[in-house]
C-alpha cells in the first residue's frame, strides 16, 4: 500500500487538530473514500484506493456496519419530516418511542431517560444527577465520586474527574479537576468469585474507603466488567456485587457507564447483566445509533427521579441544544429493533470464539504479554508501547484498518462480519505483531 501523501491529507495537516494528536508532529491520517458494509475504502495516494475491514467499527458504535439499508431508510424517512426542533417545551415521536425501547430493554428499576448528545455529556449528566440527590436529600456534603483505578468515562471536565488520575489520559489537568476518590483497580480475570483471596482483598480495601469517607461520596462510578479507553481490561462480575453492597450500605448511588459495553459488546446486552447487579443510574452511547449519529443517553430509577424533582430547583439542571434530535433518536430506534431482531448475542458469542482462535497464536509472539477476549472484543497487550505509525501500517498492510493505543493492539468489530473477515482480523493483528514487536 502506498504511503504518499494526497492533498487532502496535506491541507488536513495545515488546519485539523485530530483526537489526542499534536499539530507540530502530527500523526499520519488516512482519506476515506467510501465506506459499505464492514470495509472503508482508503485513498491510496496515488490517485486510486485500497479497501480494509474496519475493525474497530469506528470506535465501537458501527456495530451494524456502513450504508446500512434499514438505518440509511429510517435516517431518510426523518428528514423528509423534520430534521431538529428544540427539546425545551416541545417533544417528537422519535424520542418518546426510544425512551420507551431503552427503558424496556435496561433493567428493570430504570424508569426515566435523559437524552444527550455524547457519551460524555452523558457522564456529566449523571454525575450532576447524583450530587442533586444528595442535595435533595440533606447530605449537603457529598461532593465526591468514588471510582476504580483503570478507568475511563471520558473527556469533558466531571468524567475527566473520575478517570485514572495517574496512567490516564488526563493527568495533565491535575489540580484543575474534582478531587475524586480511587480505590484499587478490580483484580483481573472474569471468572474470579467472591470467594476469590485477590479479590476479597480489592473488596475490602473499597469497603475502608467507603467507610473512611462515607459522608463525602455522592455515587459509585465504574465502567462494568470491562474497562475500555483506560486499558480495555476485563473484570470480574463478583466486583459489582460488591459495589452494589457497599452503595447500598452508605446510601451511595450507583452508576454504570455503559457507553462502550451496551448492546451486546460483552456477550449480555449489557454489561451489567453478567452480574445481575442492576444500577440506580445508566450511561448508553456509541453503538446506541449504529454509528450515523452522535446521541447518548442518561437514565435513571424513579426514586432518583422524583427525589430530584422535588428538591431545591425541582429539576435536573442541564439541556444540550441538541438533545435528543429527531434524526439521531430516529435511526436510534431503527439500530435497537434491528439488533433486537436478530440472534445477537449467538452472533457475538461467534465474534468471541473466532476472535479467541485467530489470537491464539499471539501469544506465544516475544513482544505479547497478554491476550483476552471477551465478547466481541479482542485485545494483544504488548510489553511496551505501540509503535502507532508502524503498527497501523503493517496491519493496514494486511487488509484490517486498526487504532491501537499505549501497548494495545486491539479490535472491536463490527457485528455484521463473517467468520472469514474476523478470522483476517485476528490474522492481521496477530502478523503485525511478530513484525513490529
Amino acid at each position: 500500500m502506498s504511503q504518499s501523501v494526497s492533498a487532502w491529507q496535506q491541507r488536513d495537516a495545515e488546519l485539523l487538530w485530530h483526537p489526542y494528536s499534536s499539530l507540530s508532529e502530527p500523526s499520519p491520517v488516512r482519506l476515506v473514500r467510501g465506506a459499505s458494509g464492514v470495509r472503508l475504502r482508503l485513498d491510496d495516494g496515488a490517485g486510486g484506493s485500497v479497501e480494509a475491514i474496519d475493525a474497530m467499527a469506528s470506535w465501537w458504535c458501527m456495530i451494524h456496519g456502513y450504508r446500512n439499508p434499514v438505518l440509511d431508510a429510517a435516517l431518510k424517512r426523518q428528514v423528509d419530516e423534520f430534521s431538529h426542533v428544540m427539546f425545551g417545551g416541545l417533544t417528537h415521536e422519535p424520542a418518546i418511542r426510544l425512551a420507551e425501547r431503552l427503558v424496556e430493554i435496561t433493567p428493570d428499576p430504570l424508569r426515566h431517560v435523559f437524552f444527550c448528545d455524547s457519551g460524555s455529556v452523558s457522564v456529566e449528566v449523571a454525575i450532576k444527577l447524583a450530587l442533586q440527590y444528595q442535595v435533595a436529600r440533606g447530605n449537603t456534603g457529598r461532593t465526591r465520586m468514588l471510582t476504580v483505578r483503570g478507568g475511563y468515562h471520558g473527556d469533558t471536565f466531571a468524567p475527566m474527574s473520575v478517570c485514572d488520575p495517574v496512567n490516564g489520559m488526563h493527568s495533565l489537568f491535575t489540580g484543575a479537576l474534582q478531587d475524586q476518590l480511587f480505590g484499587p483497580q478490580p483484580p483481573a480475570d472474569f471468572d474470579r468469585t467472591e470467594a476469590d483471596p485477590e479479590l476479597q482483598s480489592w473488596a475490602d480495601a473499597m469497603a475502608e474507603l467507603a467507610a473512611a469517607h462515607s459522608d463525602e461520596i455522592a455515587a459509585i462510578i465504574v465502567e462494568p466488567i470491562l474497562q475500555g479507553a483506560g486499558g480495555m481490561y476485563p473484570y470480574s462480575p463478583a466486583c459489582l456485587r460488591v459495589l452494589r453492597q457497599l452503595a447500598d450500605r452508605h446510601g451511595f448511588l450507583l452508576i454504570f457507564d455503559e457507553i462502550a459495553t451496551g448492546f451486546g459488546r460483552t456477550g449480555t446486552l449489557f454489561a451489567s447483566e453478567h452480574a445481575g447487579v442492576d444500577p440506580d443510574i445508566l450511561c448508553v452511547g456509541k453503538a446506541l445509533t449504529g454509528g450515523y449519529l452522535t446521541l447518548a443517553a442518561m437514565l435513571c430509577t424513579s426514586d432518583v427521579a422524583q427525589t430530584v424533582s422535588n428538591g431545591p430547583g425541582a429539576a435536573l439542571m442541564h439541556g444540550p441544544t441538541f438533545m435528543a434530535n429527531p434524526l439521531a433518536c430516529a435511526v436510534a430506534l431503527a439500530s435497537l429493533d434491528l439488533l433486537l431482531s436478530q440472534d445477537w448475542a449467538t452472533r457475538v458469542a461467534q465474534i468471541s470464539a473466532g476472535l479467541e482462535a485467530g489470537l491464539s497464536r499471539a501469544r506465544d509472539l516475544p513482544a505479547v504479554k497478554d491476550v483476552r477476549v471477551i465478547g466481541a472484543v479482542g485485545v494483544v497487550q504488548l510489553g511496551g508501547p505501540v509503535d502507532l505509525p508502524r503498527m497501523t501500517e503493517a496491519v493496514l498492510q494486511r487488509g484490517v484498518w486498526v487504532r491501537p493505543f499505549r501497548d494495545l493492539v486491539y479490535t472491536m468489530p463490527p457485528y455484521v462480519c463473517t467468520d472469514d473477515e474476523i478470522a483476517t482480523i485476528a490474522a492481521a493483528i496477530t502478523g503485525a505483531v511478530e513484525e513490529v514487536g
